[in-house]
């Protein structure tokens, strides 16, 4: 087994209401075991195409047995089910976004899956969840949560 965190994000429809549903689902998943989930946040939007609504921001701790790109495909099959669309459009609005941003100290560079998550530490969305996580967690190749937050503190994030 080993230590996996994914993130949540959803800015369309009720969000706190999803991450509800999204939580007892990944519980339910075959090979996973919530441990934990982070304070909830509420962020701006980052980088968007668009006008869009803030973003309801958490961060799942689970306990896996699973390989990386099995866990990511376990993901997108949740998202699917709650309604994710995938368009040419990039950080349009979502009713649902999971980002597997570590598994272990694994480090993976494939076609399908980039670990670390490669802007992890740039989102303070991302980090004050990982930090009320866990402070000295380290994001391999980069530094622990606790320093990477510092250079994002300057991004508006209000915890709920």
């Amino acid at each position: 087994m080993q230590t996996a965190y994914i993130g949540f994000g959803s800015n369309l429809g009720d969000s706190l209401s999803m991450l509800e549903a999204v939580k007892k689902e990944i519980n339910a998943s075959k090979g996973f075991v919530l441990k934990r989930t982070s304070p909830i946040y509420r962020t701006q939007p980052i980088d968007v195409p668009d006008q869009q609504d803030d973003y309801i921001n958490a961060v799942f701790e689970i306990e896996t047995s699973l390989e990386p790109e099995d866990i990511l495909k376990q993901l997108a099959v949740i998202e699917d089910r709650h309604g994710r669309t995938r368009g040419k459009i990039r950080n349009s609005a979502r009713t649902l976004d999971l980002d597997l941003l570590l598994v272990g100290n694994h480090s993976v560079q494939s076609e399908i899956l980039t670990l670390p998550h490669p802007r992890i530490h740039q989102r303070a969305f991302v980090l004050f969840p990982l930090y009320d996580l866990s402070p000295d967690l380290l994001v391999p190749g980069q530094g622990r949560v606790k320093k990477l937050l510092e250079k994002v503190r300057d991004q508006e994030v209000q915890r709920l």
